[in-house]
Formats: structure tokens, C-alpha cells, sequence
């Protein structure tokens, strides 16, 4: 287990806001009746970076972000199972490049949706509780994770179909895996964090052939020879309470808890002795009205700035290229007085969508000076 480095005061940012960026409301859509929890822009594929997808009740509803704030329908996919409720949805690919959508909630069945077919490509079944979140490995967009109620996260070939690493056991989480992250730059790495209050990092380097195997495999993907990893390389307890969002900011993390505040923190593995080391927290970034769970945050391509909602229906959008953290702006609208439970910022942070408890997907656009 990681110890918190002493000494070191980390800066906290300043709910003043810079408004160095202004935004404004461009429009917004009432989905449905049922939540909404996710929301996603396609960062896989240049052609696609203005098409994003909302998950929420039992529906997957794909999107085009027009000009001048116009949003425009482009297919929407129905489980069969009506209890469905979907929590994550993430964009992937298949071999040849072709889009494709991965979703997952309550059921745990992983629907991986051939965009272009606006058929179901596969079904991945597997994790015996709800999946919390799935990400994808940006360099290998085949490949992706699923964070579990079950205690597991999962790597899947999308392509194929195929479950080739199960993260569990001795060294793995103890209750809900909320968040799931892949390192940008080390194709072996990704972070995860739960209820559990701890962020683990893993790596899956000893396992790579597995990886190779399952874009080769053609027999039955249930024989596949699926690994079980138990032990983290870095086990990090930064937080007190359930950690439902994590993202890598180059080698350091950003973190956030139910304790109105994202933190930036660095972890120092210790090459000789897995799972040792320390974590160095550095910025805090406040967000007032947050101390609820399954509030997740989200960054433009460069890693510019971030933007989170919290549970009056208002948005903290934050630059992350300041030291100490400086507050671009607050988001609110008098209509807007909902649970945001995710933002998706477009590639250059032009436009910022909010996915609300109430149905509602509301789109913010920088106002050009």
C-alpha cells in the first residue's frame, strides 16, 4: 500500500473564476425520462471527433454536433432486456477501422454495437454484476476495460469477442470497481478505482501474448485461455471514501472522490518492491455540491482543461495547464438545476455536453471573442 508523502502542501485552486473562456447554452434535448449517465465524443477517429453517444435506461442514442449549436439524431440502439440500464458507453474499433460503441450497465453484458451495421457486433458476457465503466485503449482501440460491481476489471478484444485478462483476487479491489483508465503513453498500463477508497495501478506487460493470441483466436472465445492477474503494481490510498472517477494526466492521476474535490496526485512506484511506494498529492481542484457518487469528470484531447458537473445542474470548468489551479469558469442556467453525472468535452474544449438525471443533455459552447 502507498504511503502519502509528508511535507509536501498540495495547492488548492480558487473557486474565483478566471473567465478566460466564457461559454454559453446552445441547446438542449430531452432524451427520455430515464437517467442519463454517460456521455462520450469520439476521440478514435478524426472523421467522427463531432459525434458523441449517450447511454441511459435501456438505449444507446448516437449524435453529430452540428454548427451553431444544432444537435442531430444519427441512430439510437434498444436492448431487448427492458430492466437494462446502461451506466458507460465507449467508442472502439474494429481491425479494419470501422466504429464501433461499447455499452454496459446494470445486466454486466458489454453490447458492442457496429456502428456502420447498426448492428450488435458481440456480446460480452462475463462479469457477474453491473459494469460501472468501460474504456479504450487508445492506441489499440480493439481493446477494451470494464470496471465491475464484481470486484473485477476485465480486458476484452472487442474484435473477437474475447475476455483475455481478468484483474482480481489476493491483491485486487474489495468492493465496487467505479472507474478504469489506460496510461496514454505505456500501452501495458491502466489505473482503477472503487468503494474500496483505493486507486490501483496495473500492468499487463508478462501478459501481452495473451493480448496477440486473441486477435488470432478462432476457436470458441469461451475456450480462450483467459489469465488471471491478482496482484497491482501500486496501490494508492489518496482518498477516504469511494473513488468514482480516475483519469491519467500523462504519469500523474486525477482523482475524485464524494468529497467535493478532484485531486492531481503523482504515484512513486518502487521499481524493486511491487506494489510499494508513495503518492505525492499536488493540486486540489474544489467542486462545490459533489459529494454524491457517480459524478464523473471529463477532458479535451490535449488535456487542456476539465469540466464536472455536481448536483445542482451546475459545471466547474478547470485548466489543468495552471499551477496553482485557476478556475476557467462556472457554468449555470436557471433551467438547469438537475444531477450532471457526465460531461464530455469535444476534442479542442470548444463544446462541453452535460448527460443529466433527468434525461436531459444540455450542450455549452465557447463564445468566440
Amino acid at each position: 500500500m502507498s504511503k502519502i508523502a509528508l511535507g509536501n502542501e498540495s495547492l488548492v485552486g480558487s473557486l474565483t473564476p478566471s473567465n478566460k473562456k466564457s461559454y454559453k447554452v446552445t441547446n438542449r434535448i430531452q432524451e427520455g425520462k430515464k437517467p442519463l449517465y454517460a456521455v462520450v465524443f469520439n476521440f478514435l477517429d478524426t472523421r467522427f471527433f463531432n459525434v458523441f453517444v449517450t447511454a441511459g435506461g435501456n438505449r444507446i442514442t448516437l449524435y453529430n454536433c452540428l454548427e451553431d449549436g444544432a444537435i442531430s439524431a444519427l441512430q439510437s440502439y434498444t436492448d431487448e432486456d427492458k430492466e437494462e440500464s446502461f451506466y458507460t458507453v465507449s467508442w472502439a474499433c474494429g481491425v479494419k477501422g470501422n466504429p464501433f460503441v461499447a455499452a454496459g450497465g446494470v445486466k454486466g453484458i458489454i453490447r458492442v454495437i457496429d456502428v456502420n451495421n447498426e448492428t450488435i457486433h458481440k456480446s460480452l458476457v462475463g462479469h457477474g454484476d453491473s459494469v460501472n465503466e468501460i474504456r479504450t485503449q487508445p492506441m489499440k482501440p480493439q481493446l477494451v476495460i470494464t470496471a465491475s460491481k464484481d470486484e473485477s476489471v476485465r480486458l476484452w478484444n472487442v474484435e473477437t469477442g474475447i475476455c483475455i485478462l481478468i484483474f482480481a483476487g489476493a491483491g485486487g479491489h474489495r468492493y465496487e470497481v467505479l472507474s478504469v483508465d489506460f496510461h496514454p503513453t505505456e500501452i501495458y498500463r491502466f489505473a482503477s478505482c472503487g468503494m474500496d477508497t483505493t486507486i490501483k495501478i496495473w500492468s499487463m506487460k508478462e501478459f501481452w501474448t495473451y493480448v496477440e493470441k486473441s486477435y488470432t483466436w478462432t476457436d470458441d472465445p469461451s475456450k480462450f485461455p483467459t489469465k488471471f492477474v491478482q496482484f497491482p503494481v501500486f496501490t494508492a490510498s489518496v482518498h477516504t471514501n469511494y473513488v468514482d472517477c480516475n483519469r491519467w494526466f500523462g504519469d500523474f492521476i486525477l482523482s475524485k472522490s464524494v468529497d467535493n474535490e478532484i485531486l492531481l496526485w503523482e504515484p512513486q512506484l518502487k521499481e524493486n518492491s511491487p506494489g510499494e511506494g508513495t503518492s505525492d498529492v499536488l493540486q486540489r481542484y474544489p467542486v462545490p455540491m459533489s459529494d454524491i457518487w457517480f459524478i464523473k469528470f471529463s477532458c479535451d484531447f490535449q488535456f487542456s482543461s476539465l469540466a464536472i458537473g455536481n448536483q445542482e445542474g451546475k459545471i466547474y470548468v478547470w485548466d489543468l495547464k495552471s499551477c496553482p489551479p485557476v478556475l476557467i469558469t462556472k457554468l449555470s442556467h436557471n433551467q438547469s438545476k438537475c444531477v450532471i453525472r457526465q460531461t464530455a468535452m469535444s476534442v479542442d474544449g470548444s463544446t462541453i455536453l452535460a448527460a443529466c438525471e433527468d434525461g436531459t443533455i444540455w450542450r455549452w459552447d465557447v463564445i468566440t471573442k
